[in-house]
């Protein structure tokens, strides 16, 4: 007999249904995995992935094995041999600026440098010391480890005198210095890791001119006091720029003369050869290195002279040969430190990855904004063990390392050997360097910083909502301290996002 339509309808239903409660019978029987299994397969980590993983951490072993010899190595020599020539006398300046030893700006020009190879993606960008990121390193410092702390009664006779005990200070401003590149280094891997690469993107372009800009004045102001070598103390926080430019016309009628003539000279040289550099860039095979030469004649003149000794110069002083062995920082200090860590730890990685898109772009290739953080927080954490402050990259290393033609990281290994080369050899020899040599290297070198005064005219007429913004930062900076910018607008940032 035929079923009608209806029939067989309901006959397929109930055969689905059936065959249905039969598979959740056999799935009720089977035992499924355990929760221990099912969290191995989880973090099961294959060849696949692990090999990933080092790729991404080690960028180096992506392009290394396929590195074309014939065709970059020359390249990348002539650059790195360029930067390196660069880096030295920078490293020795800026350590000035941090307020440790000249020798731990040299440590500072090459750990960082080194490690980048393994774990930067950029080609191009020059690792080591930077003008405003030591300035706010040296703040912190010197709020740490101020004079006042280290001044030490003698008696001579009758007569009792306050000496200024600075083996003592220089030892305990190292000291902080390295613990507060450990956290700044600990913080920006954190961030890393935690895929953070983004928060570059909270300090606008108007916001970074503003704050690089009013740094620069920061910075000029004081190096005065090397150029004119008169004795000041060293201001950090509130209206410091205030009080370092009181500070040195009170006592401008003791302007050491030799010093003020040495470091003028040194900077008229610089900026003319700066001038030469830019007007035939396309006719140089490398750039005239203006700094290496005045270092050079300037610590010939110092020796020669003896300026030191006969004429009051101050001078870089004792340089020891080789390396320092690593050492733990004292991490008692944390508490004090770890807000301006946080702060330094946002505008080195901010103006490290600005550079290394800029040179990307330049060069048609892509840059790993999470890895640099990584990378950045690798160089300052790993090298703070080894006596170094807070680096990040440098714009006018950068430049060097471009438009002499380096191609990739190699040329950044190699100008960090040219470092190494005068801290185990040769840093003897630039113990006679005048510091108000090391003065006008700093201050020419920000000269380009002051020209993004020139925004201001279009700025007015494109946006005066970015006008405000760079203002605002600019001002802030010159009147208070520069890492409470970063910390209140970080917060603020942060309460935005919540």
């Amino acid at each position: 007999m035929s079923l009608s339509s209806s029939d067989r309808a309901r006959s397929v239903l109930f055969n689905t249904c059936l065959s249905l409660r039969r598979t959740a019978s056999v799935r009720r029987t089977e035992p499924g995995p355990s929760s221990l299994t099912r969290v191995s397969l989880l973090v099961r980590c294959s060849s696949d992935r692990a090999r990933s993983v080092l790729f991404s951490v080690l960028p180096i072993l992506s392009w290394l094995p396929s590195y074309p010899v014939r065709e970059f190595l020359f390249s990348d020599v002539v650059s790195g041999l360029s930067t390196g020539v660069v880096q030295l006398p920078q490293g020795l300046a800026y350590a000035l600026l941090a307020a440790v030893p000249p020798v731990f700006g040299l440590y500072s020009s090459f750990y960082p440098v080194l490690l980048y190879t393994f774990f930067g993606t950029s080609r191009h960008v020059s690792m080591g010391t930077f003008a405003v990121i030591s300035l706010m390193t040296g703040g912190v410092v010197v709020r740490e480890a101020p004079d006042s702390m280290f001044y030490i009664q003698t008696v001579n006779g009758t007569n009792m005198s306050v000496v200024l005990d600075e083996v003592a200070r220089d030892a305990r401003r190292v000291q902080v210095a390295m613990v507060f590149t450990t956290l700044t280094g600990a913080i920006q891997i954190v961030l890393g890791l935690l895929r953070f690469g983004f928060v570059a993107i909270y300090l606008s372009e108007p916001l970074v001119r503003g704050f690089t800009t009013a740094a620069a004045v920061h910075v000029v102001i004081s190096q005065l006091k090397y150029l004119l070598g008169v004795k000041t103390r060293r201001y950090s926080g509130l209206l410091s720029v205030i009080y370092s430019l009181q500070a040195v016309f009170s006592r401008i009628t003791e302007t050491n003369v030799p010093t003020l003539l040495l470091g003028l000279s040194c900077c008229v040289f610089l900026y003319v050869i700066k001038d030469l550099n830019e007007r035939f860039k396309k006719r140089l095979p490398i750039p005239i290195p203006g700094e290496i030469i005045v270092v050079i004649v300037s610590t010939g003149v110092s020796y020669g002279m003896a300026l030191s000794n006969d004429y009051h110069v101050d001078v870089v002083g004792e340089i020891p040969t080789g390396l320092l062995a690593p050492a733990l920082p004292d991490f008692s200090l944390t508490p004090n430190l770890i807000t301006d860590a946080f702060a330094v730890a946002i505008v080195g990685y901010s103006m490290g990855i600005s550079l290394a898109k800029i040179f990307a772009l330049k060069h048609k290739y892509s840059v790993d904004g999470n890895q640099e953080l990584l990378a950045h927080g690798l160089c300052n954490f790993i090298s703070s063990f080894f006596h170094t402050f807070v680096v990040t990259c440098s714009m006018s290393r950068s430049m060097v390392q471009e438009s002499t033609g380096g191609k990739t990281q190699i040329a950044g290994l190699l100008a960090s050997l040219v470092v190494l080369l005068v801290v185990v050899a040769i840093g003897f020899v630039f113990e006679s360097l005048p510091q108000t040599a090391l003065a006008a290297i700093i201050m020419v070198n920000l000269l380009g910083m002051f020209k993004q005064f020139r925004d201001i005219p279009h700025l007015w007429r494109t946006s005066k909502i970015e006008l405000s913004l760079q203002e605002f930062a600019a001002f802030f900076v010159i009147v208070a301290k520069m890492p409470d910018f970063v910390g209140h607008f970080t917060k603020g940032c942060d309460d935005m996002l919540q």
